[in-house]
């Protein structure tokens, strides 16, 4: 064999090893993904440093009760308190304990004005069952209605203080045809779902509001609770502006704004933190995210 013919056979088994070589790689990273390293993951949770990472382009209010009661993107205060305090070995530093108490924010928040078509409220509470009233937890309030446009109630009065394993969450929202929307985890369904609220434990819940689908869930402790067969709601969501937010009462609680005579409309007892507002529904991944970022302080 000569030298001239040695050398066009190895050049060409060369071509065909690479050739072997490259379709294996793009095999293997067939859309040129930018390489991962592990080291990038050390020390986060769910990919993230902290809640604050979350969604962050969605986020529109916060309230961390970090030394405020001011909701952090607008930094608007509120108007007037009620049996309110800061708290040490909050979810995330500091949280307010509501003792019978509330929080009213009269001046428009620039957050919920009549853009917010879908979202997703995301709360911690330390909250317990207490046999006669239910819990108004977060409200975005229409003046002079009774019923807020949208509700973050908890049917605290439906079971007894010793129970802890029954927890009905309850939200509803004002709709686009002057009606109201719902969902709950329906105890008397086979879907029921409730979280364990132990007295000093922090219970995480959520909600979200899809415009799109009109799909109405609720979560609590990253887990969706919310009866699915309840979930896809006949109207979507109609935020009246201008509008106030009220922590933890309801407009029957604030002097000069009571609506009605109703004695169960009392103001909530117990501790709230870490109340963030998106203005989209997250979806699963984020929702547990910032249920696992909470429970690690972050």
């Amino acid at each position: 064999m000569n030298i001239q013919f040695k050398y066009v056979i190895k050049s060409f088994l060369t071509l065909i090893v690479g050739m072997i070589i490259m379709q294996g790689c793009e095999k293997g990273n067939p859309n040129n993904l930018p390489s991962v390293s592990p080291a990038d993951f050390v020390g986060k949770i769910e990919g993230f440093d902290s809640s604050a990472q979350v969604a962050s382009d969605q986020l529109v209010a916060y309230w961390g009760f970090n030394g405020t009661e001011a909701e952090s993107i607008s930094g608007i205060a509120p108007t007037s308190t009620s049996n309110d305090s800061y708290v040490d070995n909050g979810v995330v530093g500091k949280a307010v304990s509501l003792d019978s108490g509330y929080l009213y924010y009269g001046s428009q928040i620039p957050a919920f004005d009549a853009s917010l078509k879908s979202f997703t409220i995301s709360e911690w509470v330390q909250l317990q069952n207490n046999g006669s009233t239910p819990t108004m937890t977060f409200s975005i309030a229409n003046p002079g209605q009774f019923w807020p446009d949208f509700a973050f109630l908890v049917e605290t009065g439906q079971h007894p203080a010793s129970d802890t394993s029954d927890f009905i969450v309850h939200p509803s929202y004002a709709d686009v045809n002057g009606g109201r929307q719902d969902n709950l985890n329906a105890i008397w369904t086979s879907h029921y779902k409730s979280p364990t609220v132990p007295a000093g434990k922090w219970t995480n819940l959520v909600v979200t509001f899809d415009q799109s689908t009109n799909i109405f869930q609720i979560w609590a402790n990253g887990i969706m609770i919310g009866e699915p067969d309840y979930q896809k709601r006949g109207a979507a969501f109609n935020p009246i502006v201008p509008n106030e937010i009220i922590i933890g009462g309801w407009y029957n609680n604030i002097p000069g704004k009571q609506l009605t005579g109703d004695t169960w409309t009392v103001p909530m007892k117990g501790k709230i933190d870490e109340i963030r507002v998106y203005k989209s529904a997250l979806g699963a991944a984020d929702i547990i995210a910032l249920y696992k970022l909470g429970l690690a302080g972050q």
